[in-house]
């Protein structure tokens, strides 16, 4: 049919003329709702997307000068976002006089990427970005499609690998500078409240 016989007929019906495959020989073209089409086609897309899983990049940040629970907590957050099957940025901001110790940030997302080994993999080596050292690890294949198992592996992650790691850290922590004055307030405060 000619294509201006085509659109007299889809006018008379009170409807459009559409055209559904270009690159066919002759083109393909059909008498529809346009309206309508556009309406289905977007609910066909809203379908897909629903059924399509998403995933997140979850940042974490540290300090250099993170004390050893606060890694703790933020490791098993990491933890759990891995095991939802998200990707988690971990980032260790330094500050001023702290970026002339970058070796402390590389000792600490060295460990984390250590400790997290067993439910995520390392998907960007760290490295600098100005004042942040970054990096990116995914969750392995086998604990992201596992969500029924999740809350059972959180539940035993944090009491497997938190006293094991704890012990040895402990010590030198207690050595340097900015922990160790930690105690000293607290004795000093304690001195001044009793007199």
């Amino acid at each position: 049919m000619a294509p201006f016989e085509a659109l007299k007929q889809a006018r008379s019906q009170g409807l459009d003329l559409v055209e559904v495959a270009p690159t066919a020989n002759p083109p393909v073209c059909r008498i529809i709702n346009y309206g309508k089409y556009l309406y289905q086609l977007s609910k066909r897309q809203h379908e897909a997307k629903k059924h399509q899983k998403s995933i997140e990049l979850k940042e974490v940040k540290f300090r250099p000068r993170t004390s050893e629970h606060d890694f703790d907590v933020k490791k098993n957050h990491i933890i759990e976002f891995l095991q939802e099957g998200n990707k988690v940025k971990a980032t260790v901001t330094f500050r001023g006089r702290e970026m002339a110790h970058r070796n402390i940030g590389m000792k600490m997302i060295e460990r984390l990427i250590q400790e997290v080994s067993e439910v995520g993999m390392v998907e960007a080596r760290p490295r600098q970005e100005g004042p942040n050292l970054t990096a990116i690890l995914s969750p392995n294949k086998k604990t992201a499609g596992s969500k029924g198992s999740a809350p059972a592996q959180r539940a035993g992650a944090p009491s497997k690998a938190s006293p094991a790691p704890a012990k040895p850290a402990a010590p030198p922590a207690a050595t340097e500078g900015p922990a160790a004055a930690a105690p000293l307030k607290s004795a000093d405060s304690s001195g001044t409240s009793g007199g």
